[in-house]
């Protein structure tokens, strides 16, 4: 029998972003020294790769349309760009001013020191804090008395904390740290597909503060002077973010990534279990194995003949639209002094804005001398009707925002609006079960392969982690498939 399949093997990735040109590089990279020909082709609907990673360069300023950096207790991402040549381009935060604000009665209150995420590691600066009222400092302190709960059961973020902390607490500090992260609804927010260390600080302790505690000792030796995010712990590209997928793209073959090629229709095609792949302009492409690399309800679009249940499954994730608005003045056009690398706005405020990151404070290099950048975050789960406002409104909108809150001043030297349509999925009360009756219908899909952040995580190295998840993967399946040919 022959030794080698009738027609060279490919695997198809859908989605050139970060995803997917991870899986790509690794498929290229598993397959180096094979016999047999294998061809990996990338297929992007757009005419630009990198997916929700973008950098633009306009005059002096370095302009982020999606992630600006990427947290490295999760290594993925930190090991990739090493692997890739990167190491040298990786830069950390400004250790001036690693701090943030949260937004009260229209003023910009420091985080206080020690409180990461929904827990304080230092009680000192909590309670010296003018964020919550002593009634609301009083209610978070009735967690080291209340009981635990035992069980294991999915909740909301709004109801732990609120259960736990206390109103205030939610209102005031956590729904803006954590929430923001998500641009999500607190109510609706799985804390066990997001935080699940939270819950299980409760099981172990007894209490979050009491555990916060006792983890803050060991903390606040490597991140002194840190409030809100861990910001010691994030990293960029001294170039932009686009340097991560653009050098993925350069690994790859000649010819590799097709842009402007919109998928149709993915579908099984013969006995032997290869997949039909259908454009919209152009012939269809036969593969080994199909890696979905897009947001779920565009992965269920593709595949909703071939497996309507699990198209229907993938349509169960949420998502929310959400738009950044960059804006660069002269420093001298900005009032407040921009001593710390962002604020949030807590819901109950009422304004318009989810955060504004103050970006050529956190990263060296974001903007000329004598000038300042920031980025605005509006929309979410909580004001998706925002992100319907064109381009322009939203422009205004931001610059009301930050001239009522940091003093911002005349014409904007640099604006810019990025959009961001059903773009973060929404990991609702469920979505640990949801993604699990995922992979059970995918299992009966032989060479149909899901990868994204719709399912384990929505960040730059949980991105990566599914990328090469899905090329491993798809090199078992060239594998088990060279091995019948062989026999």
């Amino acid at each position: 029998m022959s030794n080698r399949l009738t027609h060279p093997d490919r695997v198809i990735v859908v989605g050139a972003g970060l995803s997917g040109l991870t899986a790509a590089h690794r498929l290229v990279e598993g397959l180096g020294d094979e016999a047999s020909p294998v061809e990996v082709v990338v297929l992007e609907a757009r005419s630009r790769i990198g997916g929700a990673i973008w950098t633009d360069r306009v005059d002096g300023f370095t302009l982020e349309g999606g992630a600006d950096s990427f947290i490295t207790n999760k290594p993925q991402a930190l090991d990739l760009c090493r692997s890739i040549g990167l190491g040298d381009q990786l830069i950390g935060t400004d250790d001036r001013h690693r701090r943030s604000f949260v937004v009260r009665g229209g003023k910009l209150l420091p985080v206080p020191e020690g409180f990461v995420l929904m827990a304080p590691q230092r009680l000192g600066p909590l309670l010296a804090s003018p964020i919550l009222s002593w009634r609301g400092k009083l209610r978070m302190a009735m967690d080291l008395v209340l009981p635990p709960r035992r069980d294991d059961a999915d909740e909301s973020l709004a109801s732990f904390v609120r259960r736990r902390l206390g109103r205030e607490a939610l209102d005031r500090l956590v729904q803006p740290l954590v929430g923001g992260i998500y641009t999500a609804d607190p109510e609706e927010l799985s804390l066990r597909a997001t935080l699940p260390q939270f819950p299980m600080m409760e099981r172990e302790h007894g209490s979050l503060i009491r555990a916060a505690l006792r983890q803050g000792r060991a903390a606040r030796q490597g991140s002194r002077g840190e409030s809100g995010a861990r910001y010691s712990l994030f990293q960029t590209l001294a170039a932009g973010m686009d340097t991560l997928p653009e050098t993925l793209a350069g690994a790859l073959p000649r010819g590799a990534i097709r842009r402007s090629s919109p998928v149709r229709r993915v579908a099984r095609q013969g006995p032997e279990g290869t997949w039909r792949v259908e454009l919209l302009d152009g012939p269809a492409l036969e593969a080994r194995a199909v890696i979905l690399a897009v947001e779920a309800h565009a992965a269920a679009r593709l595949i909703d003949g071939e497996a309507p249940d699990l198209a229907l499954d993938l349509r169960s994730i949420p998502y929310a639209s959400s738009a950044i608005v960059q804006l660069g003045y002269p420093r001298d056009r900005v009032s407040h002094p921009l001593d710390g690398f962002g604020l949030v706005v807590p819901a109950v405020e009422g304004r318009e804005i989810l955060a504004v990151s103050f970006t050529s404070v956190k990263f060296p290099g974001r903007a000329p001398e004598g000038t300042v950048l920031l980025r605005v975050f509006i929309g979410g789960a909580l004001q998706g009707h925002l992100f319907d406002r064109d381009d322009e409104e939203l422009a205004a909108l931001a610059r009301r925002e930050v001239g009522e809150l940091l003093g911002a001043s005349g014409d904007p030297l640099v604006c810019r609006v990025a959009r961001h349509p059903r773009a973060m999925p929404q990991y609702t009360l469920g979505h640990l079960d949801r993604v699990a009756s995922i992979r059970r219908r995918a299992a009966s899909q032989p060479g149909l392969i899901l990868a994204g952040n719709a399912f384990s995580g929505v960040g730059v190295p949980d991105c990566v982690r599914s990328g090469r998840e899905a090329a491993e993967q798809a090199l078992r399946i060239l594998a088990e498939a060279r091995g019948r040919a062989v026999a």
